[in-house]
């Protein structure tokens, strides 16, 4: 990390990784939402026991990479929360577990 300067080279070095994080969330989003069409009811949106499998993955990878297990834990939890918030309007699914219509 000694290749940095100063606080302006850091930070722009951030704002670049931040560019690359959001475009793979825009490519994640498009499985979310491919994924949606497959999926009839709330109950196989949240799928909690997928959400632990992709949890536990982002730990270990975390791990490997030298970064914080709970880190990636927290950001993974918060993404998933608003993804399946995403693929429950995307699905058009209810509350009660029919399929049904959205509205925007």
């Amino acid at each position: 990390m000694d290749r940095f300067p100063d606080l302006a080279a850091v930070r722009t070095a951030i704002d670049a990784l931040d560019a690359e994080l959001v475009a793979l969330l825009a490519r994640r989003e498009q499985l979310v939402r491919a994924a949606a069409r497959f999926k009839t009811n709330a109950a196989a949106v949240r799928a909690p026991d997928r959400v632990e499998q992709v949890v536990a993955r982002a730990r270990s990878l975390a791990a490997a990479r030298g970064a914080s297990p709970e880190v990636a834990e927290r950001v993974y939890r918060a993404m998933i929360a608003a993804y399946v918030e995403l693929e429950l309007s995307a699905a058009a699914v209810r509350e009660d577990g029919t399929a049904g219509s959205s509205s925007p």
